[in-house]
Order: C-alpha cells, then sequence, then structure tokens
C-alpha cells in the first residue's frame, strides 16, 4: 500500500485514526505482559516460601548460632514472600516485556535504526542479570559476613524479613543498573553527547567515579566497593571498544543512503519510502 504524504493533515484518516490505533495496540501490549506476570506469579506461588528462603541464604550462612531472621508484623509471613514471587516474576518476564515495548516502538523506526537498536535492547537485558547474578553470588556473602562480625558484643543479629527484602532487591536493582555501564557509553557516542576521543580523555575521573559509586552503593569495607568499583572499570572499557563498532555500522548503513560512509540526513523521496514500509508493517498486523 502507498500512502500519499500530501493529505490534508486535518484530515481524520490521518491524525485520529492512527493515535486510536497506538492507544489500543499499547493496551493490548500492556494487558499480554500483565498477563505473562501473572501466569509466572502463579506458577511460582506454591515455592514462594523456598525462593525466599534461597534468596536469605547469604545472610541466614552467617547469622551466630541459635539467631534466625524474624517477623515483626502479623501479615509479613505471607506478604513477603508474596511480594519476591511478583518481583521475580517480573524479573523472569523482563524480556518477554522488553519485547513487547520493541514491538510496540520498532515500526517508528528507520531499517537501520533497528539493526542497532536491537542488540542494544538484548545486551541491556543480559547485563542486568548479570549484574543481579553477580550481587547474589558475590557480593552478598561479603556483605553479610561484614554486618554479622561487626556487631557489637551482647547485641544479637535477627533481621526482620520485610527490611531484609528491601535491602537486598536494592542491591539487586543497584548492581543490576551499575552494569549497564556499556549500553549507557554507547549510546552516549551513538548520539553524538560524546565522542570516543573525549571519554577516553575523561578516563582517570571516570575510574574515581566508578571507586565513588562502589563505596555509595556497598559497606564502608575495600573488599566490596573493589568488586563493584573494577567491573565498572572494565564494562566501560567494553562499551568504549564497542561504541567504534556501533559507530562504524551507524556509518556504513548511512552510507548507503548518503553515499561516502558518512550520516546523511534522508531526502524526501527516500522519507516517504520508510513512512511508505512502516504503514505496510502495520496494515499487515
Amino acid at each position: 500500500m502507498t500512502t500519499n504524504r500530501k493529505q490534508d493533515p486535518s484530515s481524520p484518516d490521518d491524525s485520529e485514526q492512527p493515535f486510536i490505533y497506538h492507544l489500543i495496540e499499547l493496551r493490548n501490549r500492556l494487558l499480554r505482559i500483565v498477563l505473562a506476570v501473572a501466569v509466572i506469579t502463579l506458577a511460582l506461588m506454591p515455592f514462594s516460601n523456598f525462593l525466599f528462603s534461597s534468596l536469605s541464604g547469604p545472610l541466614t550462612s552467617h547469622l551466630p548460632q541459635g539467631s534466625s531472621m524474624i517477623a515483626i508484623e502479623v501479615a509479613s509471613p505471607f506478604l513477603i514472600p508474596f511480594k519476591l514471587t511478583l518481583v521475580l516474576a517480573i524479573f523472569i518476564a523482563m524480556p518477554y516485556v522488553l519485547y513487547q515495548v520493541w514491538a510496540f516502538v520498532a515500526p517508528g523506526l528507520y531499517q537501520h535504526e533497528r539493526r542497532l537498536v536491537l542488540p542494544l535492547l538484548a545486551s541491556s537485558t543480559v547485563l542486568f542479570y548479570t549484574g543481579a547474578a553477580f550481587a547474589y553470588f558475590v557480593v552478598f556473602p561479603l556483605v553479610f559476613a561484614f554486618f554479622t562480625s561487626t556487631a557489637p558484643a551482647g547485641v544479637s543479629v535477627m533481621t526482620d524479613i520485610s527490611r531484609y527484602l528491601d535491602f537486598v532487591l536494592t542491591l539487586f536493582f543497584a548492581f543490576g543498573a551499575a552494569f549497564e555501564v556499556p549500553v549507557v557509553t554507547v549510546l552516549l557516542v551513538w548520539t553524538g553527547m560524546v565522542t570516543q576521543d573525549s571519554l577516553r580523555q575523561k578516563r582517570p575521573y571516570i575510574i574515581v567515579a566508578a571507586f565513588i559509586i562502589g563505596g555509595v552503593l556497598t559497606p564502608p569495607d575495600v573488599i566490596s566497593q573493589t568488586l563493584l568499583a573494577v567491573p565498572m572499570w572494565m564494562l566501560f572499557e567494553l562499551g568504549l571498544f564497542f561504541s567504534g563498532w556501533f559507530m562504524s555500522k551507524r556509518g556504513n548503513m548511512s552510507g548507503g543512503i548518503g553515499g561516502g560512509g558518512e550520516y546523511k540526513p534522508l531526502t524526501e523521496s527516500e522519507m516517504n519510502a520508510e513512512l511508505d514500509r512502516v504503514d505496510a508493517g502495520r496494515d499487515k498486523d
């Protein structure tokens, strides 16, 4: 189908209907996301207590003999495992959630933009999972060993399950976000906000910032601070390396349009061809 781009922009068929179409599509994709999370939550509910016991393992293994976690609120023994199950369901469904987001915004992207954005979306998901796994298997044992060993004499360490869950979820998301450094670096270079050379020149400041962030997100000991700061630094170097590859791919893709391998804006005919392709995809759906 070929769309006439010279139509009156005030025409109802050219303005109101596409807007309603987007609202309906957004509603459908949100319903799919909610349904997926609900199904996973129901499937995990029978294992909610086991999941919380597994999550609390890094702490309970360092508690003194005879100590245990406590629940200071009446409904906590039920609500806290349920909250963990719901968060875990969202965590597991995240690839599907991101797919729905991608399917909603992809028709509005040019073909060369799709080829560049999709790898960033996939890599950001993998990096977030990696950061959360790093926090659980590496950081948590060191953090809780430090906290329990510094308790004053005569003080029994008995952590409330609600506050424990809030604490570990904060660390999960903090480390997951910290591991997004390569994606952020690539996006900063790709959008033209900074250049590779300027980032290389600022490397000493970035290393210092990584150790400052590590000190804020981890307990006040050198080991755990280093365990976050060094990976962030290495991930920055990785993002700096791949930013050059993304820029070369962008130049090659745009070179087919503008010639010479340099990025050039689309002409009116090329823009209309891209819009026709988007409309054809929507009609097919």
